[in-house]
């Protein structure tokens, strides 16, 4: 749910674990597909949540793992939103 980047089911932070098993499922044949979506879902996060919090706000880092890090293989940051 933009711009606040909750999940709309759970509210937890997008993607949350949820979103995460079911991306792997719908992304399962194409995993460089699915880090170029989030890339790109990153960096419309990265936009709405500095306006909306920008002092201190989540670092590069944070953005980085909670979007893209879990996707590597043999990854474990996946099971943590």
């Amino acid at each position: 749910m933009r711009p606040l980047w909750l999940c709309r089911v759970c509210a937890a932070a997008w993607p949350c674990p949820t979103a995460r098993m079911l991306l792997r499922v719908e992304y399962r044949q194409d995993r460089v597909a699915l880090s170029v979506y989030l890339a790109g879902c990153l960096f419309d996060a990265t936009a709405d949540l500095i306006k909306l919090n920008p002092n201190p706000g989540l670092t590069p880092g944070e953005l980085f793992d909670r979007f893209l890090a879990w996707t590597a293989k043999g990854s474990q940051t996946g099971s943590t939103p």
